[in-house]
């Protein structure tokens, strides 16, 4: 990584290593706006690819490309490897460009049931009743067998749940889902949708074996270009989480190796933390716990230690601490927490130390051979070999067009999923209830017409006329029974005497 500092002299031939089998007990990269601390991931990605390690990392600003090219010498990066008793030497190395966006190289997505109701609610910024009702939607659609591929899925569910047919079919299991949480999540989702990033959620979802490749014996670099998506830092910080988680999930377990399957750089650590509910921070908690197991080590970077987690500060065993300033009382009180984690030095004074270190160079305290954490040096870092910055325009292009990652995920996929099988679902529910509703209005027109020919026939038997002709039917009925004539008129006294 560099060599020691001693009283202000740099001791060349004082090297100090990080060892490639201690890689997968994770680590610490922090300091100070403008201290080297992308360079310094840059150094770790480039040994780490050129030792057959494949390696992933965020570029927030989009300077990190240069490493696929030769770094380019000049009169202070030759000083300094002459300081370090090396020689610089121009290289670059294989890289991935990808891209949440689809805009700055392959696109890197994930169906909306891969991220889970956890990380959805961190990105959606859900307080802890909203995330129940988003707990509630993937429980019924994992009962259902509902596969929620992208947005429209998750609407689709929310929608059908909170106003449609399903409302009343979760009441007894699921519980309610009113209109203003529904509303809520549902303008989240939108948001989201406004911004571009949408995309994200889907299929073909990426595949995390993609990560874990070399060329011609070197481990590839993945790059996830964020640039374009810096002001949805929940986003890019949510979906790195969810990679991670991926890994742990599906990669078999590893034990011990002589080094890891694949080291994971969060830049801008503190972006994932803030604001993060419990169940964010616990599985986040477990994964670092328990993916080093999986041959997978894990490296935060950010400005302070205090912007991670004690429970995960805890478990990261190598740190590299640039520069911090102390220009507030509360910058102040930051370096004091910082001071407390490092071990006692009979070499340095800590606290002054770390206002006083230059650009390029840290403290760093790392794990050795045996685990056993080491004396804090002052380092002189190492030169990237790459370049210090992005690619050219054409060249960046050219790298993107020119992936096989880039063409295996360009195409989205659509597959039958939740919004198919519940438009289905409600079509024929609103087909059955206007077959309902026919046959109820046709029933009422049969009723009433019936009716009405019961009421004329019962009219009719009771008109005076009507009741005329009965007697009189009845009268002559009577007669052919008992012989006796219906009429009274006598005979004779006509005209002829008849």
């Amino acid at each position: 990584m560099g060599s020691a500092i001693l009283d202000g002299e740099i001791i060349g031939e004082a090297r100090v290593n990080l060892p490639l089998r201690m890689m997968n007990r994770h680590g610490l990269v922090a300091g100070a706006t403008g201290s080297g601390k992308t360079r310094t991931l840059q150094v770790f990605a480039e040994q780490l690819s050129a030792a057959g390690v494949p390696v992933f990392m965020s570029d927030i600003k989009g300077d990190l490309s240069g490493i696929a090219q030769p770094g380019k010498t000049n009169a202070a990066l030759e000083e300094r490897a002459q300081i370090l008793g090396t020689v610089f030497e121009p290289k670059g190395f294989p890289v991935e460009l990808y891209s949440l966006s689809g805009n700055k190289g392959a696109q890197m997505r994930a169906t909306v049931l891969e991220f889970g109701p956890i990380l959805l609610s961190k990105i959606f910024e859900l307080n802890e009743t909203q995330a129940g009702v988003l707990a509630i939607l993937f429980k019924y659609a994992d009962d259902k067998d509902l596969p929620m591929v992208d947005l429209n899925d998750l609407k689709k569910v929310l929608n059908y749940l909170a106003e449609g047919p399903g409302a009343d079919e979760i009441k007894a299991d699921y519980g309610t889902i009113s209109a203003s949480t529904a509303g809520t999540i549902l303008r989240k989702i939108v948001a989201l949708e406004q911004q571009g990033v949408g995309t994200i959620f889907g299929e073909r979802s990426f595949d995390i074996s993609d990560l874990i490749n070399k060329v011609d014996g070197q481990g590839v670099i993945s790059l996830l270009n964020v640039s374009d998506v810096q002001d949805r830092p929940a986003l890019f910080s949510t979906f790195m989480l969810s990679l991670l988680a991926e890994l742990y999930h599906k990669l078999p377990e590893a034990g011990d190796l002589d080094k890891p399957k694949l080291v994971f750089f969060l830049d801008e650590a503190h972006l994932l933390f803030k604001d993060a509910p419990k169940a964010f921070l616990e599985q986040i908690e477990q994964v670092v716990r328990l993916i080093r197991s999986k041959g997978v080590g894990i490296f935060f970077c950010t400005q302070m230690a205090q912007d991670v987690p004690v429970s995960v500060l805890g478990q990261l065993g190598n740190r590299v601490q640039h520069v911090l300033r102390a220009f507030t009382p509360q910058d102040a009180e930051g370096l004091k927490q910082t001071v407390k984690t490092y071990p006692k030095s009979d070499f340095y004074t800590i606290d002054q130390l770390l206002t006083t270190l230059g650009i390029g160079q840290a403290l760093i305290t790392v794990l050795n051979e045996k685990g056993i954490p080491t004396e804090v040096a002052a380092t002189h870092l190492m030169p990237p070999a790459s370049i210090m910055g992005p690619m050219v325009q054409a060249d960046y292009d050219k790298h993107v067009q020119q992936s096989d990652v880039y063409t295996k995920y360009k195409d989205p996929i659509d597959p039958e999923s939740a919004y198919e099988i519940l438009t289905k679902r409600m079509e024929e529910h609103a087909r059955v209830e206007t077959e309902a509703k026919e046959a109820e209005v046709q029933a009422k027109v049969e009723a009433k017409k019936e009716k009405e020919q019961t009421s004329m026939i019962s009219d009719a038997l009771n008109s005076p006329l009507a009741k005329q002709i009965g007697r009189e039917v009845v009268r002559g009925v009577f007669g052919m029974l008992f012989g006796k004539k219906t009429t009274t008129r006598k005979s004779g006294g006509g005209l002829f005497g008849f």
